[in-house]
């Protein structure tokens, strides 16, 4: 068992030395924090997330599967990209532009390096696709996105024509709002390969926006072979929502993609004027991840959870699938962490992609030490300057009787211009009578 450090808290452990070094992790959090209300948007108040926690439970208890440290939950068949996005080992994006004819509030696009410049220029897929297939690289999923990458729908088709010559057995997949999706397109792009398509509904479109996209949804139902509905799940649309899953069903769908709604740090006013807030915490471990979506809006995860529940009481027979926005992080966290030269007291959590050591404090550190003697443990590492003892994880259980209380740290490896460093990120607290290897780690 493991519990996060807060304010609230921190005045229960006991150990002096391990207290102080704490502190100063919250007190970065609170800078993050405070950085994170700056852009705009409020944090909701802290506490509210007892809901989603009695969601998770249930659906869990009626077979809902979780992957990937429970931040993918899906009921029936899940896209074999989403699968490979976990660890994001395989797969490549491409973009033609980033233009697109909807004006969404929530698009993140804006957040994208040469947002302006991609607004009026075209990159050379071609060209970048071949230069992938020259480097070498094992790619097994290939996707297209935008913008709206159907305002070129030449460039669209011959992309894919182009992958599957170049990477023979490669899963394809197209992301578009779907309004661009005629019969001649879509026959083209069946033809050219075209394993998968997702396509966008906006709940905020109304009925009569909502229905246009339904028929293309049925169009492309006739020849591609996987169509899927990927789209935010906006706080207060549960209703249209759960009609909207209805619908997708009768058209007979592969799956839907129901995504944790973002804030992507602009067009603040927007959001305000809606009443949203951001999730307290947004992060369960703060950093400075890659993905561009923003940070997650409160009351978005609760609707989607909801929306799982919903598909399970209708047994619903498409797939249904809440992808979280640390789900998006995997990725990015596996690639980093996956290959880092570890020191003997840390490892690579399989569950999350973190890196976690041990540390104990003070007297606790002294006593831990005499332990591991006993025991013929050496792999541990003494820090006088900071007063403790490091060491992997996995002999905390055996501290038992020798120190009461246990730090868990969580790291990310970074290559700096001085070399490869572990940036340590995150200090939570375990005990070894509770803390559990195979789940804790």
């Amino acid at each position: 068992m493991i519990q996060d450090l807060t304010r609230g808290n921190l005045e229960r452990v006991r150990n002096p030395s391990l207290r102080a070094y704490a502190e100063r992790y919250l007190e970065i959090y609170e800078a993050f924090e405070e950085a994170v209300q700056q852009a705009g948007l409020p944090l909701e108040p802290p506490g509210r997330n007892g809901e989603a926690q009695d969601l998770r439970a249930e659906l869990r208890a009626r077979g809902a599967s979780f992957r990937n440290a429970d931040h993918s939950i899906h009921l029936g068949p899940l896209s074999p990209a989403c699968e490979a996005c976990r660890m994001g080992v395989g797969t490549a994006t491409f973009f033609a532009s980033l233009k697109c004819h909807r004006r969404c509030f929530y698009c993140f696009n804006p957040n994208q390096e040469g947002y302006d410049f991609f607004q009026e220029h075209r990159r050379d897929l071609g060209a970048e696709l071949a230069e992938l297939a020259e480097g070498g690289f094992q790619v097994s999923h290939v996707a297209l996105t935008g913008g709206e990458p159907l305002l070129h729908p030449e460039e669209a088709v011959t992309f894919f024509r182009t992958a599957k010559q170049l990477f023979p057995g490669v899963h394809t997949r197209l992301y578009t709002s779907g309004d661009h999706l005629g019969e001649a397109l879509v026959r083209q792009l069946a033809e050219a390969g075209l394993d998968e398509v997702r396509v966008s509904v906006r709940v905020d479109d109304g009925p009569a926006g909502r229905r246009h996209t339904y028929s293309r949804l049925a169009l492309a139902r006739e020849h591609i072979p996987a169509v899927m509905v990927e789209t935010p799940v906006l706080p207060g649309t549960l209703g249209a929502m759960t009609e909207m899953l209805l619908e997708l069903d009768r058209i007979g769908i592969f799956g839907v993609n129901l995504l944790e709604f973002c804030f992507p740090f602009h067009n603040a006013e927007a959001f305000r004027e809606r009443g949203y807030q951001v999730k307290n915490p947004p992060y369960e471990v703060p950093y400075d991840y890659w993905y561009a979506g923003g940070l997650p809006v409160a009351g978005s995860e609760v609707d989607a959870l909801r929306l799982v529940k919903f598909a399970l009481d209708q047994g619903l027979s498409l797939g249904v699938h809440y992808c979280s926005l640390e789900n998006k992080h995997s990725g990015q966290i596996f690639r980093q962490n996956s290959t880092a030269s570890l020191p003997a007291t840390a490892c690579f959590s399989a569950r999350d992609f973190f890196i976690r050591s041990a540390k104990v404090f003070g007297r606790d550190a002294l006593r831990s030490r005499r332990r591991f003697d006993a025991l013929g443990y050496r792999g541990y590492a003494v820090d006088p300057a900071r007063d403790f003892l490091e060491f992997h994880p996995a002999w905390i259980p055996q501290l038992r009787g020798v120190a009461d209380e246990v730090a868990l740290c969580t790291y990310v490896a970074e290559e700096r211009p001085e070399g490869p460093v572990l940036r340590e990120l995150k200090i939570s607290v375990t005990t070894p009578g509770t803390f559990d290897p195979e789940t804790d780690i």
